[in-house]
């Protein structure tokens, strides 16, 4: 059987690689004498400090179209595997969502204070960047969708970037609220749906390719792979084409795509995790609770507080800096007063944020 156009290197490629040839021509290649790799570097340093499989693979390119990977994703998420791209995490998905449907110049929208290296990458590709306020009220800091409906219309956008659940603020909208934003948006606008943090959310919903959305997805948070820098975008195919046209064909390290395929062949410990870490928001929330903070509902890894304006907040930031602990302040001034912290065992130590206990009984 043919592979598609997805499963293979286009024409534009013209190192395909190994693996890509293989599938095409169906059999094995087993020498490889024409990618000039540094395939007899005899690497006894690396294979002593970190082992000869990882020597191993690092003396090779991965598959460009990261083919085993995408066959795993699919009968994972129960979708197609055209309706996959691997790419080097979420970052580079989301500058590359940018590189492929915006043009110098283009509008995007976005919530003012969200996950920054969205603006980092719009503003540096020339695009106009449109914020709008999140919708705040007791215990709620959330997206405003209607607002972010009325700013792709009212300016023109060709995307709108969101994070469900949210980066800083933890909060996760419904399945409605994205239907409403997907079916409402001008017909020349995208939705960049970052996911980043869904294995976390409570109901999870499915991973179905959405006409007009890119969604992203990484291996840094339930799978803890961070380091190696790997995540995965679904679209319909049709999207995902236009994408691959403009993408950085070996941008994913042979090491990182075995790490993930690893992975999801052990889900039951990423679900074993998940579960851990979901407790120790929860232990992390009341503990916070107790000494008087604003905690804002999570569907993440980590607990955000809101303090009652920007001066008290920076004074905690630095007060628990001394002590040696990081915690993140959003730098957009919409959110200068929001504190976000790991939920890892670390933070629930005693005395770990007594900086902070102090600083909320003031």
């Amino acid at each position: 059987m043919r592979a598609s156009h997805l499963d293979r290197e286009g024409p534009d490629n013209p190192f395909p690689g190994r693996k890509a040839l293989e599938r095409r021509l169906g059999h094995v290649l087993p020498h490889q004498l024409g990618s000039n790799e540094g395939l007899d570097m005899p690497h006894q340093a690396l294979s002593e400090a970190l082992g000869d499989s990882i020597a191993t693979l690092a003396r090779t390119y991965g598959d460009a179209q990261a083919f085993d990977l995408r066959q795993q994703l699919a009968a994972t998420l129960g979708i197609p595997i055209e309706a996959l791209l691997v790419d080097a995490g979420a970052d580079s998905l989301i500058a590359l969502t940018l590189r492929a449907l915006c043009d110098t110049g283009a509008t995007v929208v976005t919530s003012a204070g969200t996950y920054p290296t969205f603006r980092y990458f719009a503003e540096g590709h020339g695009c106009r960047l449109v914020e709008v306020a999140y919708h705040q009220a007791p215990g709620r800091l959330a997206p405003d969708v209607d607002a972010l409906l009325q700013a792709a219309w009212q300016h023109h956008a060709r995307l709108v970037y969101l994070a469900n659940p949210d980066n800083p603020s933890g909060h996760c909208l419904t399945e409605a609220d994205i239907a409403h934003l997907v079916d409402n948006l001008p017909p020349t606008c995208h939705l960049l749906l970052d996911e980043a943090y869904h294995e976390f959310r409570p109901d999870r919903g499915d991973s179905t390719p959405l006409a007009g959305v890119i969604r992203l997805r990484t291996f840094s948070k339930a799978h803890g792979l961070a380091g190696l820098r790997i995540g995965y975008a679904i679209a319909l195919p049709e999207l995902l084409e236009v994408m691959y046209k403009v993408r950085i064909h070996y941008a994913v390290s042979s090491i990182a795509l075995a790490a993930a395929g690893i992975v999801l062949t052990h889900e039951d410990e990423v679900e074993q995790h998940v579960q851990a870490v979901i407790e120790r928001r929860e232990r992390l929330a009341a503990q916070l609770l107790a000494w008087g903070a604003d905690v804002l509902p999570s569907a993440t890894n980590f607990v955000t507080i809101r303090l009652p304006d920007a001066e008290r907040t920076l004074e905690a930031q630095q007060a628990l800096l001394k002590d040696g602990v990081i915690v993140h302040r959003p730098p957009h001034p919409g959110l200068a007063n929001v504190l976000r912290i790991s939920a890892v065992e670390d933070a629930l130590m005693p005395g770990r944020l007594a900086a902070l206990e102090s600083a909320l009984a003031r």
